[in-house]
Formats: structure tokens, C-alpha cells, sequence
């Protein structure tokens, strides 16, 4: 029996319909995964930037891995914000984040120079995570790790890589997937 066939039969059989909701697909962000509150108060939406790629990094400033600040603005400098949107998401998940947004934000303007869009303190896993990285980990079966955990979304905000803690933000493997996403 050929492949047509084959599939026909599990069609027939319901198989097909049972089978795919176990294969990978990409998903858009829902609206709901794309609000969050904005370190400067008031809301921080992801949808504003539609049609440009967006790279969601979870942050901490007492982190071995808070120098990344450097290599997230340098990224944004570098592919300007008509090209890319570098949002960090500064996160108490592991322990390692100030105890106040104003904090925060204060220590990534005198450290970093950061021009970054920031989110307030928010949490990244658990039962409490927000809803985008709710949605992350039931779409994509990703959640961070550990600070610093880089995502990138697309121009329609569909998920395309996620990298860890160790790849920096200049990395050629990450640059290249952004490039890869401005030449479409």
C-alpha cells in the first residue's frame, strides 16, 4: 500500500487529526502573552512592533550574566529600532533581581546606558509566569532556564529560536537568524 493510501486509511481513522495535534507548530503570540507592564508604568505590548522581529530576553541584575546588557543594546544599536526590538523582561525567577522596578531601573541606566524597552519585574516559569512565557512553554516547550535566556519572534510574532544564558548577544549564530528575518 503507498504512502497516499496509508494516509487516506488514517484519515478514515481519525488518526491523522489525533496524530497532529503532537506535531510542532508555529504559533503566533497571543494578545494576551504580548501586554506586559512596563517598568515605567503603564502597559509594554509586543503587538506595537508587528512587522518587525523582536527579541525577548529575561534579565537580572545580580546575575554572573548581567554584562549582556552591553551586547543587548549594542544588538539593538546596531540593527536600529526600524529593524529589530531587543524587550528585556527583568525577572526575580532565579533569585537574582533588585527588589523594586525603580531599582532596576535606575542600575541599567548608570551601569548599562540601556535605551531598552523594559518590562516591570515579572515572572518567566512557574505556575505564576507570565502569560507570554506561559504560551512559550506550552507552543514551543521552552522555558528559561536561567537569565538571560534570549527569544526571537518574528515580524508576525511567531516563535523562531531561543537561546540560553551563554550565547551573547553578538553571537553569529543569534545575528544570523536576525538577518536571516531582515532580509525576507
Amino acid at each position: 500500500m503507498g504512502k497516499a493510501a496509508n494516509r487516506a486509511q488514517l484519515r478514515a481513522l481519525g488518526v491523522a487529526a489525533a496524530l497532529s495535534v503532537w506535531a510542532p507548530m508555529a504559533m503566533a503570540l497571543p494578545q494576551e502573552a504580548a501586554r506586559f507592564a512596563s517598568i515605567e508604568g503603564g502597559a509594554l505590548d509586543l503587538t506595537a512592533w508587528r512587522g518587525r522581529p523582536i527579541l525577548v530576553v529575561n534579565t537580572a541584575s545580580h546575575c554572573g550574566f548581567t554584562d549582556q546588557y552591553e551586547g543587548l543594546q549594542a544588538l539593538q544599536d546596531r540593527y536600529g529600532p526600524e529593524q529589530l526590538v531587543v524587550v528585556t523582561v527583568p525577572s526575580d525567577s532565579f533569585n537574582q533581581e533588585l527588589d523594586s522596578a525603580a531599582e532596576v531601573a535606575e542600575f541599567c541606566e548608570i551601569n548599562y546606558g540601556l535605551d531598552l524597552p523594559m518590562t516591570d519585574i515579572t515572572p518567566v516559569r512557574g505556575p505564576d509566569a507570565h502569560p507570554f512565557y506561559a504560551w512559550l512553554q506550552r507552543s514551543e516547550g521552552v522555558a528559561p532556564r536561567w537569565n538571560f535566556t534570549k527569544v526571537l519572534l518574528d515580524a508576525e510574532g511567531e516563535y523562531v529560536a531561543h537561546w540560553g544564558s551563554t550565547t551573547r548577544p553578538l553571537a553569529p549564530r543569534l545575528t544570523r537568524e536576525i538577518d536571516a528575518l531582515l532580509t525576507r
